[in-house]
């Protein structure tokens, strides 16, 4: 069963920028393709960025432009770059793998002057 980890979640101001990051256990990671999932406050979880094992990667309209998803397949971790931050991108933000469904423990994002 593998194990997904997220930091780098935080309080930052409108415009600013945060990095988060997902790292997975488990011995095989390029293969598969990974997700950010973010629930806002009385909201639905909702996909935010995903990125195949071929690095192929699909975005939200609303983060178009401002989030770059990215994988370090050495590393086995994959990142959320998020730029011109919004208050309406705040919410606990999930790293997912389709295969298996596995779910990080989520971590808080807070864009708020």
């Amino acid at each position: 069963q593998v194990q997904l980890v997220e930091s780098g979640g935080g309080l930052v101001q409108p415009g600013g920028s945060l990095r988060l990051s997902c790292a997975a256990s488990g011995n095989i990671f390029s293969i598969y393709a990974m997700d950010w999932y973010r629930q806002a406050p009385g909201k639905q979880r909702e996909l935010v960025a995903g990125i195949t094992g071929a690095f192929a990667t699909n975005y939200a309209d609303s983060v178009k432009g401002r989030f770059t998803i990215s994988r370090d397949n050495a590393k086995k971790t994959v990142y959320l770059q998020m730029n011109s931050l919004k208050p309406e991108d705040t919410a606990v933000y999930y790293c997912h793998r389709a295969f298996g469904d596995a779910w990080g423990q989520g971590t808080q994002v807070t864009v708020s002057s």
